[in-house]
């Protein structure tokens, strides 16, 4: 799925580039090379100050900030189908990677109100486009904490398609828009490269 998934990261990288150009032919400034290494050992810290020393407890197990998100979802039972859907997807090692990321991990029993044999004929090697595309409209680029998710506000997954932030005394929902949205069940999950929200409801892009 590396090969997937690299287009709509390529895609991004190459609209910043072009916007960064146009910027260079108007004013001429100067360049600072960011460092890499900085650039993750500040995330790093981020991440421990954000987190709760003890981390978040998901399935009796400690979700801590010294983890990549897909590290500590496989320490978690009740995300075991999501954890093998990055696996079949071939996402493992771009959410184990830099980000940061804001994932909404939809639990085993959420991919079992989908229909019968869906969640068999993603998983099939010839549906893995299909099963990104999927995947990739439950990560939002950077790390949103439950306290930025306001009502009413729309967020543009990875995938390029929107989500929709709905808040109701208190409760955090998920969606497309259209359909029932996602409650989130487990918030602020904190990772090293960013920070996980757990749902009820595998969400789908709206039929057009």
């Amino acid at each position: 799925m590396k090969k997937s998934f690299a287009p709509l990261l390529a895609a991004f990288a190459t609209s910043l580039l072009l916007a960064s150009c146009g910027s260079e032919q108007s004013t001429e400034t100067a360049v600072t090379t960011a460092n890499p290494a900085d650039s993750v050992a500040a995330m790093a810290g981020d991440s421990a100050r954000m987190a709760k020393p003890e981390g978040v407890m998901v399935d009796g197990v400690a979700m801590t900030a010294d983890k990549n998100i897909v590290e500590n979802a496989a320490g978690a039972k009740s995300v075991s189908t999501l954890v093998s859907a990055v696996k079949a997807a071939g996402l493992v090692e771009t959410l184990s990677g830099t980000g940061p990321f804001t994932v909404f991990a939809p639990t085993n029993a959420a991919f079992d109100k989908l229909p019968k044999g869906a969640v068999a004929g993603l998983m099939d090697p010839a549906s893995k486009a299909k099963l990104a595309g999927v995947l990739t409209y439950h990560v939002i680029p950077g790390r949103l904490v439950a306290a930025d998710l306001k009502d009413g506000q729309e967020l543009t997954t990875v995938n390029g398609e929107k989500l929709k932030v709905t808040v109701k005394d208190g409760q955090v929902m998920i969606g497309n828009g259209k359909d029932a949205p996602a409650t989130v069940q487990i918030a602020d999950v904190i990772s090293s490269n960013g920070v996980t929200h757990v749902i009820d409801t595998v969400i789908l892009p709206a039929a057009k």
